[in-house]
This record gives structure tokens, sequence and C-alpha cells, in this order.
């Protein structure tokens, strides 16, 4: 049974308010259901812990690769950072090493959001409301409070050559800071038409 609800050698198994409550007073499907949960969740323990293993294996593994393929230039690659594709010789495998960064911005983006609006009131009689409804949307609040930041950083692809737009386009650049990244590695098989599908390792996948 689940070390978490009963006692060990006690007559008595622990409810979810932390009550002792005495077994003989417990449905016989309660404490079935009690066993398996506890069951499943000791077999989930031992699968998290493998995967764990395996990904910090697989990640020094690519990373003593990559180190490996750069000596042939005599280069030292320090790190786990950047996004690598490894293929099989065959093609049928692949592997890729994927990081995503976390952005935000600082209080440069107020100073970048008033340069723009002092744009769009000049603008107001000639610009194209596609150009408005493009700025609004990017400087626009999740149900969180928080700004999109792919969508402020692609108003830099913008060509507008006001002076008042390329200092925004500054104080946006320079104002995104880095708060953290996750890796991710994913593993994939090419099927017969070609494409490759990936080894699901989620298990609610």
């Amino acid at each position: 049974m689940s070390s978490d609800t009963v006692l060990p050698s006690s007559p008595y198994m622990r409810d979810a308010a932390g009550r002792l409550c005495p077994i003989e007073t417990i449905k016989p499907i309660d404490i079935e259901r009690d066993k398996l949960v506890g069951e499943i969740v000791a077999k989930a323990r031992v699968l998290q812990k493998q995967i764990a293993d395996f990904k910090q294996a697989v990640y020094g593994d690519i990373a003593a690769f990559v180190q490996l393929s750069a000596e042939e230039y005599k280069v030292h690659i320090g790190g786990h950072k950047g996004n690598i594709t490894l293929l099989s010789f065959n093609g049928r495998y692949k592997v890729l090493r994927a990081v995503a960064e976390f952005l935000r911005f600082d209080e440069r983006l107020q100073a970048a959001k008033a340069l723009i609006d002092e744009c769009i009131t000049d603008w107001s009689q000639g610009s194209r409301p596609e150009i408005k409804v493009l700025i609004n949307d990017a400087f626009a609040v999740d149900k969180e409070g928080n700004i999109n930041t792919g969508r402020v950083l692609a108003l830099r692809r913008l060509e507008i050559a006001d002076e008042r737009w390329l200092r925004a386009m500054q104080a946006i650049s320079e104002g995104v800071l880095v708060t953290g990244s996750k890796h991710y590695i994913r593993v994939y098989e090419r099927d017969a038409d070609g494409k490759y599908q990936p080894l699901t390792l989620d298990v609610s996948a």
C-alpha cells in the first residue's frame, strides 16, 4: 500500500485531511485504489529518474561530440549553448538539441512605446491602418499582463526611416533581457514518406 497514506505496521490509514482512520472502517475498494495509485507513483518516480539520467547523458554526449568535431579546426567550444542537429549516416535518424530562451523587457520598452506613439500621432493622417494594428497588437498584454516579446521584436523588421522609430527600435534591442533558458532533446525517425516523425518520450502523448 502507499507509504504516503498507510502507516507501517499500523491498523490505520491517513486520509486527505491528515486524519488517522482505522483500516476496518475503510472500504476494500478504497484500499485497493490507494494501493494501485501508490504502485503507479513508485513506477513513475523510477521512470522520471531514468529520463533525467538519459537527458543528462545525452547533453554530455552531444557536447563532447561537438567539441570533437571542432577540434578538426583547432577550436574549443564550451557549454551547451545553441541548437544542434545530428543525422545518422543513412539519414534515417535525427537528434536535435534545442535551446529556448525566456525573454523580457526592462524599462526601455516604455521609452520605445512613447517614441512609437509619437510616430503614430504624426502619421495618423497618412499612415496605413495595417501598421497601427500591427503596433497595437505587438504591445497588447495577455491575461497575466505579459507582453509577447516575439511580436515586439518583430517590429524591428519594418523598414521605417523615421529617426524616432529608429531610436525606438534601438531601445527595444537594448532593453531585451534573457531571464533563463530551457534545453530540449528531440529524437526523430524518418518514415516511409521521408518525413521525420518524433520518437515520443512524453507519457501524456
